[in-house]
């Protein structure tokens, strides 16, 4: 068999975390062994420079939340040019590009995120300092938008026909507020999807197959208001607040499942000396279980509820009252380690030479196809980094082709090669 541990002469022991069944291992053999595979390894290691520099060219178009579309706009461009024609900017503002299979196939959906946490009027453009590039948002998710696009690149060339359709995504909303709103938007337009691939940040070393679930609200408090030393005795918005974060605070959550809280901004009133009539913080609840997260929502809205009942008591009033208001809701869901498509990625890191040191949980865009029992997983498009979320944020292209060679196998094993290996993705009982 001729294959990229021949080629590059890696040798490592094969990972132990997934267990891997015999017939599916057979199957991927005959994908590595393909001769066109063995060519596109080596094409994505050859270009690897070039797709570092489109990464830079990247990371410097701005791509603020919600304001994704100059970056959308030129990643069309980037698919078209590498053979996706038909690609598209779908309703939500995701770059949607299809290659189509021979319709005997699943469909498989593989993306990366547009947007990063960073405002409009944050410096993106890249600078080499000390042997690493830095720029905000260049690892997370620069890198894996690039990673795609070397991916789309070899097999636009490679002359691979696959059993299954390719759905190639750059898609919006996955930081912060986003919300997952592109990747709920595409699988809420495209139910034919049968398995989902996320490319996201750097250090290609663990396959999460487990997505943190998350709620967020906002709890508005509204009173009366009033001048702090005439209206004396009206009950306050802010002092309903402060009782609330005090019970809140004082939650206990276990630590497995891990569950966890924090009220992580806080508004209100109008000056010092101003009985409050408004006061809002934000609350922030994390699970990787589901029944434990709906259970620390009830008891945050209780405590609320109760902090606000207090404080009408203890001025003998009945005009406090608060609203809760969702702004954030990420679905918990896991890919079993048994899945093909958990087995595939696994011994993609082996036949690259990547040490798999972890099946992680996080929150992902694969946490919404999880949540719907879709098989999805989340790696990382390659290379070393760090500073994630942060001004410092920087990039290093060490061994950086192996995440789009990753990526690319697990593409191929799942999707199935026409003549050569069948779709290891199982299409979905509509």
């Amino acid at each position: 068999m001729l294959s990229l541990l021949s080629i590059s002469g890696y040798a490592q022991s094969p990972q132990s975390l997934v267990p891997i069944d015999a017939p599916l291992q057979e199957v991927f053999q005959r994908v590595t062994a393909d001769a066109r595979v063995v060519t596109s390894l080596q094409q994505i290691e050859e270009r690897e420079p070039e797709t570092v520099r489109e990464q830079f060219r990247i990371t410097e178009v701005p791509a603020p939340p919600f304001q994704e579309e100059r970056r959308a706009a030129y990643y069309l461009e980037l698919m078209r040019a590498r053979g996706l024609d038909d690609a598209y900017i779908d309703s939500e503002g995701n770059a949607i590009g299809i290659r189509k299979g021979s319709g005997n196939g699943p469909t498989l959906l593989i993306a990366a995120h547009l947007d990063t946490v960073f405002p409009e009027d944050v410096d993106t453009r890249v600078q080499l300092r000390s042997g690493r590039y830095y720029a905000p948002g260049i690892g997370d998710d620069s890198r894996g938008l690039a990673a795609l696009l070397s991916v789309i690149d070899v097999l636009n060339e490679s002359g691979i026909a696959t059993l299954g359709d390719i759905m190639f995504a750059g898609n919006v909303g996955e930081e912060g507020r986003g919300d997952l709103r592109g990747i709920k938007a595409i699988f809420r337009d495209h139910p034919e999807i049968d398995g989902f691939i996320s490319i996201d940040g750097v250090r290609l070393r663990r396959i999460t197959t487990g997505g943190t679930g998350s709620r967020r609200f906002e709890f508005h408090f509204k009173g009366p208001g009033g001048h702090s030393f005439g209206a004396f005795g009206l009950a306050s918005a802010i002092h309903a607040m402060g009782r609330a974060i005090a019970k809140i605070s004082e939650f206990e959550t276990p630590a497995s499942p891990k569950t966890t809280f924090t009220v992580g901004t806080v508004t209100g009133g109008t000056s010092v000396n101003s009985i409050a009539a408004d006061a809002i913080f934000a609350l922030d609840m994390r699970s990787n279980d589901r029944e434990e997260l709906a259970r620390l929502e009830e008891r945050a809205k209780a405590a609320a509820l109760q902090a606000v009942a207090e404080e009408n008591a203890r001025w003998n009033s009945d005009e406090i009252s608060v609203d809760f208001n969702l702004i954030g809701d990420r679905p918990v869901g896991s890919t079993p380690a048994e899945s093909p498509i958990v087995q595939i990625a696994a011994l993609a890191f082996d036949e690259v030479g990547i040490q798999l040191q972890q099946l992680g949980i996080s929150s992902t865009d694969s946490n919404v196809p999880m949540s719907l029992g879709i098989p999805a997983i989340t790696i990382a498009g390659g290379g070393n980094g760090g500073g994630s979320h942060s001004p410092g944020e920087w990039f290093a292209p060490v061994n950086s082709h192996e995440g789009p060679q990753t990526a690319l196998l697990i593409v191929l094993a799942l999707a199935g090669i026409e003549g050569v290996s069948p779709a290891l993705l199982e299409e979905r009982t509509p």
